[in-house]
């Protein structure tokens, strides 16, 4: 008898379906991989076996018996326990209070919270998760808000974890410390559903693989029984063109200089709270370079990038855009000097979800002359481009008029990417630009980040993907605490060792 079995689930929204009669089954002991693109259907069968969907149709059972229709609160009582793409927390609340809320703790309704901190303390500390339990959501990256998410099933012991790309935001390292809990889980005759883009990672830790595309179920097989090219064939229903970066031109924009930096960053520093966030950050990226910045979620990316938005004031050092100092220059001055920017969070840091596309496209180009004169808008003009983005970037959808929430996140993010590049930007921010996204999505996210470069832009590339760092840098450093490593330059033969050992806080042997 299966742990979980989902037969002929449909579920439509407005009339369009997100699951198409899509079954799936899941043993006890078992570690089963969801695999498809963004908007393949994915995560609505998740949300409907988690109770925050009702299905259409279909049959929902648990350890044989059927469940009807649910809310998360049962499903958790009943063991089946989700990481969502987009997180669950409570940002004013504490590591500690938001792993355990809703439990009915030990000393309940006032119980003993140093307790209850030590024994999240060192769970935190056996897995690796490396998090204070004190600190306020928050203050926390990206990637340490998911390692919150991940100990709140590691904490209630759940028989069934749903996990959403669970190793975005770790190394190598890290990521085969979490398949080796995952595996220990799995002896123990719990369950997994391991929902990744990163089909290597399947391959190697995944028992069964389910592929959805377009709503509709593909196909489930053995693990032992396929390869990471069929795979792909399988999600997208195409053979996937993998983009390729050149080597760099030595002639970048037409009469520019190939040593003059785009982007240079002399000796920033940032203190908050009395606490070092960035550590004299000295970095130049020329016309026509991607320098890319490897390291482990919450090691200063986020602080880093926002300095150079300006988000955030250095406590010292200066910024240069092409040789002008824009230390005082606000948000918007920046990116009227030719600065892009691509946000790790898109639904906090790019785009108001329950406005239309057009309107979101609007936020960063209502400024453009071919969209406004004398600070009066054309709407028709604003429409028409939107409508040009759709069709230039691939964007799924119904039109203008539709709600940014209504798009996959790979759509979102394509949205988000042409109206960045709208400007023809002469320095891009990308942060983790491909966080979330299939395999199609990402390739073409970073296919059009190597046009830009192609055309002379100054990429600073943040991701804790190293494959995609390798694949798309000119240049590699390392990120650590706040401090930064002296660039390398990326060739075939790049010491990987030495990046894994500063992406620890360690140093190669005989290395000052």
């Amino acid at each position: 008898m299966a742990l979980l079995s989902m037969r002929n689930i449909r579920k439509s929204f407005a009339g369009t379906p997100a699951n198409d009669d899509v079954s799936l089954e899941v043993d006890a002991g078992e570690i089963h991989a969801l695999l498809g693109e963004n908007g393949a259907g994915k995560t609505t069968l998740m949300n409907i076996l988690y109770g925050i969907y009702a299905a259409d149709s279909g049959v929902v059972a648990w350890k044989g018996a059927e469940l009807g229709p649910h809310e998360p609160r049962e499903a958790i009582e009943r063991g089946i326990g989700m990481v969502h793409q987009h997180f669950m927390l409570v940002p004013t609340l504490s590591v500690s209070k938001n792993i355990t809320l809703g439990l009915k703790s030990e000393g309940h309704p006032f119980p003993n919270r140093r307790r209850l901190d030590r024994i999240i303390l060192d769970i935190s500390r056996g897995y690796g998760l490396d998090l204070d339990p004190s600190a306020k959501v928050s203050s926390l990256s990206v990637g340490e808000q998911q390692r919150v998410e991940i100990m709140k099933l590691l904490y209630r012991r759940a028989e069934l974890l749903i996990l959403d790309e669970p190793t975005a935001v770790l190394t190598p390292v890290e990521s085969e410390s979490l398949f080796g809990i995952l595996r220990r889980i799995r002896e123990e005759g719990r369950s997994v559903i391991l929902i990744t883009h990163r089909i290597p990672e399947v391959l190697s830790v995944a028992d069964r693989i389910t592929v959805l595309r377009d709503g509709k179920l593909v196909a489930t097989m053995r693990a032992g029984g396929t390869s990471a090219e069929e795979l792909s064939r399988l999600m997208i229903g195409r053979e996937l063109e993998r983009v390729q970066r050149s080597a760099r031109e030595e002639t970048r924009r037409a009469g520019g200089n190939a040593q003059a930096p785009g982007l240079r960053l002399d000796g920033v520093d940032l203190i908050q709270h009395g606490n070092a966030k960035l550590r004299k950050i000295n970095l130049e990226i020329p016309p026509g370079e991607i320098l890319g910045i490897a390291g482990v979620d919450g090691n200063g990316q986020r602080e880093l990038a926002e300095c150079i938005l300006g988000l955030r004031r250095p406590s010292s050092g200066s910024i240069l855009f092409a040789g002008i100092r824009v230390d005082d220059l606000g948000v918007a001055r920046r990116k009227r000097l030719g600065l892009a920017f691509v946000p790790d969070d898109r639904h906090r840091d790019a785009l108001l979800l329950e406005m239309d596309l057009s309107d979101n496209y609007l936020l960063e180009t209502l400024d453009l002359p071919a969209f406004s004169r004398c600070g009066i808008v054309s709407r028709r003009k604003v429409r028409l481009a939107t409508e040009a983005a759709i069709a230039a970037y691939g964007i799924r959808t119904t039109g203008p008029a539709a709600q940014a929430r209504l798009l996959s996140g790979g759509n979102q993010q394509k949205l988000i990417l042409a109206r960045g590049l709208a400007r023809e930007p002469a320095v891009i921010v990308a942060s983790q630009p491909t966080r979330g996204l299939d395999i199609g999505a990402a390739e073409f996210v970073r296919g059009r980040l190597l046009e830009s470069r192609s055309r002379g832009s100054s990429i600073l590339l943040i991701s804790a993907d190293l494959d995609e760092v390798l694949a798309l840098s000119d240049r590699i450093a390392v990120m650590y605490r706040g401090s930064l490593c002296e660039p390398m330059e990326n060739c075939p033969d790049i010491d990987m060792t030495r990046i894994g050992l500063l992406m620890a806080g360690q140093r190669s042997p005989g290395e000052a």
